[in-house]
């Protein structure tokens, strides 16, 4: 089903079709004629639009990038973030069907450029032992053994042989001029960025990137040559921020992290305290909760009672087969421990906004399900590589599958914000207050406010009204005596994607000292009604043809509108509530692999996928507070 202009329209400037106070979805007509995008010149100035980026993007400067064969530049990668053609590594043309709005290259700062540099004649790194070996990456047994010799020496007491200032000034400073180049207010938005790429002695992933607001970095990044501890990467955010440097760091995979990266103690072991609170949530307010390698948002074993949990679950640390514990790995638990903090100890130490982000190494986006590029350049460009097909003869223990961890990774995620405009400062600002949601990939929008005073549906100005009488997600809201606040949320579905399914509100409130949590379907696609014993859409019916990854038609809606009231809500109790919006099912990247290479499915993969997207909490707090 497609959407009409003129509802999509709508949606942008606040408008809203007549509609019931009941859990409700709004129609559409069909049309033949996908909407791939409504300029942001068509709305009035001051409103909002739904923006969407991707702000973790790794080129030729990233050690592991290079080796993997990404020879991309950040120009390059910025003009394919604008719908150019940028060649895959192993030889293929990737292009966006739809251009992205903003977009941050984000390097690594430890070793950046060094590896590039072996291969330049004159550069000091052109010597090294190592050098050889980084040039001569024919084939992919000498990129493997290249790649593995490399992991290796970075883990050694020899590391520091790697450190070039020249490399890394340069290839900092073009990284910056590429930002700046490519920037182009109220049409694209390039910013300046690199990756944070901490971790334990044990591969607990601990990496972060950090977005500057403005034109301008500092000289160098900060790196784990300087710290591996986050909270001296947070102090020297506080010191550029004096020094006139505004950024954010933002968290990711945090599923890999085996418990370390929403940690009960600080790094040294200390209990969490008011200062820590401070120290992080001031560069700290957002945390990436899905990309390539996986969702981070919750975990079976941490949401039982939530159907939808085990979703993209990556199960082990970054770069290993190591399993990655779940308590302290994912950000719904994080959410609900820092409500209990706030609760017995007056500080939130855990008050996150989400984005998403793909995590490419291709200098790319990681494309859709039914296109996927993968991440790790020509180590997996080959579904045989990432498990998917079966290898050409069985392994040494009879698999049929090369077991990787590869198997375990999604189709990249998107960063969503609404903005006034497509600029540095109105999308940084965005992200500062946390108006920000995430998506598994596809351009769902969803907007979602709480308050005392939100207008009925049918009401002509609806969002501007909903912003006067209520906050926007982000946002926090106080009790009020005797009264129960109400929460109103619209999802637009990506029109070139499938349909709606339903739309939650999942909470999670204290009481006793302890953080539970419920999933509430809260709008149900094709006029179904909740049921308000178990607060569960009826199934819709849409299923997946496997044998040609045909999907339903004639369900599923292209929008769904509703205002709702907490049943169980109660003023005394510190809560967090946010949104998660789920489409139709369709083939998982993994099934399209199989399909056009004329094999069955991997029986130990998921078959199908449903889309999503997830708005940042709003946090509910006692009038006492």
């Amino acid at each position: 089903m497609r959407l009409p202009t003129l509802v999509m329209v709508l949606f942008l400037l606040g408008g809203c079709q007549e509609a019931s106070e009941s859990n409700s979805s709004l129609t559409a007509h069909d049309s033949d004629t996908p909407i791939l995008a409504v300029p942001i010149s068509a709305t009035p100035r001051g409103e909002k639009h739904a923006l969407f980026g991707d702000l973790h993007v790794h080129t030729m400067y990233s050690f592991d990038a290079f080796v993997m064969g990404t020879l991309a530049s950040p120009d390059a990668a910025y003009d394919f973030a604008k719908g150019g053609v940028l060649t895959h590594p192993g030889g293929f043309d990737m292009q966006l069907e739809v251009p992205l709005d903003f977009y941050a290259v984000t390097d690594h700062a430890f070793y950046l450029g060094a590896l590039r540099s072996m291969t330049v004649e004159g550069n000091a790194l052109y010597e090294h032992e190592l050098a050889e070996g980084v040039r001569n990456l024919s084939n992919e047994k000498s990129r493997g053994t290249a790649f593995a010799t490399m992991l290796a020496f970075l883990s050694s007491e020899r590391r520091a042989e790697l450190i070039d200032p020249v490399s890394s000034t340069s290839a900092w400073d073009d990284i910056k001029a590429a930002a700046n180049r490519h920037n182009d207010p109220g049409k694209f938005t390039a910013f300046l960025g690199y990756e944070y790429t901490s971790s334990g002695d044990a591969f607990e992933n601990l990496h972060r990137n950090v977005i500057f607001k403005g034109d301008t970095a500092p000289d160098l990044p900060f790196s784990r040559l300087d710290s591996r501890n986050p909270e001296d990467l947070w102090r020297w955010m506080d010191e550029q921020r004096l020094a006139g440097y505004e950024s954010l760091a933002m968290p990711h995979n945090s599923n890999g992290s085996n418990g370390w990266m929403f940690s009960l103690t600080a790094f040294d072991g200390k209990p969490l305290d008011s200062d820590y609170a401070d120290l992080r949530m001031r560069n700290e307010r957002l945390v990436e909760n899905s990309q390539i390698k996986g969702s981070s948002d919750t975990h079976p074993a941490l949401s039982p009672n939530d159907e939808w949990a085990d979703f993209e679950i990556m199960k082990v640390r970054i770069a290993s087969n190591l399993a990655s514990q779940p308590q302290g790995s994912y950000v719904r638990e994080a959410l609900r421990n820092g409500i209990e903090f706030q609760t017995k100890k007056g500080f939130n130490p855990f008050k996150f906004g989400v984005i998403g982000s793909s995590d490419t190494h291709n200098a790319s986006y990681a494309g859709a399900e039914d296109n996927y590029w993968s991440k790790t350049g020509r180590l997996d460009d080959e579904p045989v590589e990432r498990g998917s097909v079966p290898l050409a003869q069985p392994a040494e223990d009879g698999s049929a599958y090369l077991k990787t961890y590869r198997s375990q990774w999604s189709a990249g995620s998107l960063a969503g914000v609404w903005a006034e405009e497509n600029t540095r400062t109105a999308i940084y600002n965005a992200l500062h207050r946390k108006e920000t949601f995430s998506t598994s990939g596809t351009r769902i929008q969803v907007r979602f406010f709480a308050g005392y005073d939100l207008p009925a549906l049918d009401t002509n100005d609806l969002i501007n009204k909903a912003y006067a009488g209520g906050v926007p997600m982000g946002g926090e809201l106080v009790a009020e005596a005797g009264q129960s606040p109400s929460f109103l949320v619209w999802a637009l579905q990506d029109p070139n994607k499938s349909a709606l399914q339903r739309v939650q509100i999942i909470k999670a409130s204290v009481r006793d000292g302890n953080s539970s949590e419920k999933v509430f379907d809260v709008a149900c696609s094709d006029g179904a009604k909740v049921n308000p014993q178990t607060h569960r859409c009826p199934d819709n019916g849409a299923r997946v043809d496997l044998t040609d990854c045909t999907v339903s038609t004639g369900v599923g809606d292209p929008e769904m509108l509703v205002r709702w009231v907490d049943p169980e809500f109660d003023e005394s109790e510190h809560a967090i509530y946010y949104v998660r919006a789920l489409e139709n099912p369709v083939c998982r990247w993994s099934t399209w692999d199989a399909l056009r290479t004329g094999v069955e499915p991997n029986p130990a993969l998921s078959a199908t996928i449903q889309e999503r997207a997830w708005t940042s909490p709003i946090w509910f707090s006692p009038a006492s507070e």
